[in-house]
């Protein structure tokens, strides 16, 4: 862990607060519309661990807790979620897994079935931390 410090103060300060900044900019216009569901981006890692990335593992897991916490403050009609986008083929997880990483989807074609997922999310969803279903190809 020692090696890599600029990259565990980025996942463990940056990550969580980003969301919060924009919590503190998005939610007042959702509460006036009396409507809307905030998706914060988790990880498996969210709710697991691994030994090549400790400081994604914690950030993501202060994603998680966020979540569940502004679920419970949010008045009806909104939603908040911590979605797990499912394995995607990253330089992030190359970098730690090497190639082995190369059978899973890369973003732009997880994205094409994430995107119709994600928009289904509804207030009944709220506090919940989904998981995109991985694509029938």
């Amino acid at each position: 862990m020692s090696r890599r410090p600029a990259k565990i103060q980025v996942h463990s300060q940056l990550k969580p607060s980003g969301g919060c900044e924009g919590h503190r900019a998005g939610v007042p216009a959702m509460i006036k519309r009396g409507r809307g569901v905030i998706v914060n981006f988790s990880s498996g890692w969210g709710r697991s661990v691994d030994a090549e990335v400790p400081p994604y593992c914690a950030s993501k897991f202060a994603i998680e807790g966020l979540t569940r916490a502004l679920a419970l403050e949010l008045p009806a009609g909104l939603a908040a979620v911590a979605l797990n986008p499912g394995i995607i083929d990253t330089a992030m997880l190359r970098s730690c897994f090497g190639g082995s990483v190369s059978g899973y989807e890369a973003p732009d074609k997880r994205v094409q079935h994430a995107v119709p997922f994600i928009l289904k999310l509804s207030r009944s969803d709220n506090g919940s931390s989904p998981t995109v279903p991985e694509s029938r190809q």
